[in-house]
């Protein structure tokens, strides 16, 4: 195994595998992703080619096994892609870690027929997948949702709405989840597979977002969408489990994304603070400038490394409940600090929709709310470090 000498200094050494996705992302994000960003930004426009093309490099599967048409990677070398690609466009980042996301479901919960028919398409990258789990009365308390399903024969029938549901209009496939009895709690939460052209199943509006706009997101209509029993993920009552555990991994990817997206805004910012003039001087030899860059660089390592411990806990199959927790709410809080910062340095230009640390910035508040707010991951922490003690540290 080679040493990325680039990367020893973080503690951690990188495969010659690793280094190579890594590098050939990288390549990919700045020469393919990054130029039609801000276009893609305003016209609220999401560009289907790019996630064909990141099927052809092997990404919309990397982390899954080859016999399912993976690249049997794993969840490090996943961060390490997805790093690259957010600190091009956090749009198309979002969009894959979604459909990375969907994946999981049915990698980890679903049947052997289920995962051979329904995997391969969207590890090549030709059919792409959503999660739908928001509803108007549930977001982060996801035990309280209400779309219902009721038994019909072969089929189930699906009725209510979701919402904030990313990848919606483009996606083939959708894992969504539903109750079957809503008086049993989390008891009667399931998760199916619904195809886009099911009967009864339609977009409803479409979200007007802040910021990630090249990514689409809509509500979802059921009007007793017929959706077939082979299509139940596990069995009633295993919904909430196969959502849990999927965000667990989906936290990971959302942290290596923020850690691009915040990487980016330090690069922008230093190079601007070396051009820029005032006083007679450029505005990076001003102590209170260099003490902004310096916070900025300390984050972005800090985040790095706790995204990079929770994907190689999963990858050893060890708990991560609490690792990606603290990975996703401290990646997600550095890029909101880093961004906001970055606009700072620039100034009045930082603030002119002209220059790209305005879209980073608005791009980074999104990362504090979806897959669990962050206050929400404290909780999650908090309730780790105290159940920790009480077995005794």
């Amino acid at each position: 195994m080679a040493v990325d000498h680039a990367t020893a200094r973080d503690g951690f050494a990188l495969s010659d595998d690793e280094r190579s996705v890594r590098d050939t992302v990288r390549d990919w994000a700045q020469r393919e992703v990054a130029p039609g960003a801000a276009q893609r930004d305003e016209e609220e426009r999401y560009d289907r080619s790019l996630f064909e093309r990141a099927g052809e490099l092997g990404l919309t599967g990397l982390p899954y096994p080859e016999e399912l048409g993976g690249a049997g990677m794993g969840t490090f070398a996943w961060v390490l892609a997805i790093e690259e690609i957010a600190a091009a466009d956090m749009g198309m980042a979002v969009s894959l870690s979604v459909h990375i996301l969907s994946q999981l479901c049915i990698f980890g919960h679903g049947s052997d027929e289920q995962k051979q028919r329904l995997l391969p398409g969207m590890t090549a990258g030709r059919e792409l997948g959503a999660f739908a789990l928001t509803e108007p009365e549930a977001g982060s308390d996801a035990a309280s949702l209400s779309l219902a399903a009721r038994r019909d024969g072969d089929d189930y029938l699906l009725t209510g709405t979701k919402i904030w549901i990313t990848n919606a209009g483009e996606a083939a496939r959708y894992v969504v989840f539903a109750t079957v009895d809503r008086s049993k709690g989390r008891a009667g939460i399931t998760a199916f597979v619904v195809e886009a052209d099911t009967l009864g199943f339609r977009l409803g509006s479409k979200e007007r977002k802040m910021g990630i706009r090249g990514t689409s997101a809509h509500e979802l209509v059921f009007e007793e969408a017929r959706v077939p029993a082979a299509n139940l993920l596990g069995e009633e009552g295993d919904g909430l489990k196969v959502a849990l555990s999927a965000l667990g991994a989906g936290r990971i990817s959302i942290a290596g994304a923020c850690t691009g997206l915040a990487r980016s805004a330090l690069e922008l910012a230093t190079r601007y603070a070396l051009q820029r003039r005032q006083f007679g001087r450029a505005i990076a030899d001003h102590a209170m400038v260099q003490a902004m860059l310096a916070e900025m660089a300390v984050g972005v390592d800090a985040a790095r490394l706790l995204t990079w411990r929770a994907a190689r806990l999963r990858d050893a199959g060890q708990p991560i409940n609490s690792a990606s927790s603290m990975a996703k709410w401290y990646a997600s809080d550095v890029a909101m600090r880093v961004t906001t910062d970055a606009v700072q340095i620039y100034g009045g230009a930082g603030y002119s929709r002209d220059n790209p640390v305005e879209r980073l910035m608005r791009d980074a508040k999104g990362a504090q709310i979806y897959e669990g707010t962050n206050q929400v991951h404290r909780l999650i922490v908090a309730q780790h470090v105290l159940e920790t003690m009480r077995r005794g540290g």
